[in-house]
């Protein structure tokens, strides 16, 4: 893969808003890795259907992860997906309600998925986990060979995929500019972490964690 910029093939080709189009592999990257949950497309008995779900990048893969029950992850297994990750960064409110829209960062990306087994699959899980909470692999207990059959982890290559970023001001038209008669501006929109919060259970003694603290003092991208 040219790991300097993106190689659109014909269905990751953005077609409408190109101007908006990212052609640099980075951002494919920054947009994957700054997001927690991703959005699996899947055709399941010939309906569509779309699921939420957790997610982990290293290097050129991206790993999802389920239930070894969940027929639509048995699915994703044998046919051709799309995954989504959306950042939203504001709202534009614009001088015109045709022009209203929002600032994000999208990745779409298509493709064959692998089943993954063994130390393979092992080291999915620990992408995953890591993604999510950075210094839980190292910190609790690793699957069991029962939680390990009752997971599905898929492996998904980078390949093909589309960045579409929108950002700035709103962009309205000059007669709207000119009469003056409505407020223009972005509203951003922001994630922060809050304060730990103890499980009911937790025994006595225990501190916040070194790596869930160093998680509170990045910022949510």
């Amino acid at each position: 893969m040219n790991r300097t910029a993106l190689s659109p093939t014909p269905r990751s080709t953005i077609q409408r808003g190109k101007k908006r189009a990212v052609t640099e592999r980075d951002a494919l990257d920054a947009v994957l890795d700054a997001g927690l949950v991703c959005h699996l497309s899947v055709v399941v008995d010939g309906s569509p259907l779309v699921l939420p779900t957790g997610y982990g990048r290293d290097g050129d893969t991206l790993y999802l992860h389920g239930s070894s029950g969940a027929r639509s992850l048995r699915t994703a297994a044998t046919s051709e997906i799309c995954v989504a990750v959306t950042h939203l960064d504001g709202i534009v409110y614009a001088r015109s309600v045709f022009h209203h829209s929002v600032n994000y960062r999208c990745a779409i990306i298509h493709g064959q998925a692998r089943v993954l087994e063994g130390d393979e699959k092992v080291h999915g899980l620990r992408v995953l986990t890591e993604h999510l909470a950075p210094g839980s692999w190292e910190h609790t207990r690793e699957p069991n060979k029962k939680e390990l059959a009752q997971t599905v982890v898929l492996a998904l290559d980078l390949s093909e995929a589309s960045v579409k970023v929108r950002s700035g001001p709103p962009v309205d038209e000059d007669e709207d500019i000119t009469e003056n008669t409505a407020w223009a501006g972005v509203l951003p929109i922001t994630q922060v972490w809050g304060e730990p919060q103890p499980s009911p259970d937790l025994e006595t003694g225990w501190d916040t964690p070194v790596h869930v603290k160093e998680r509170i003092s990045r910022a949510v991208s």
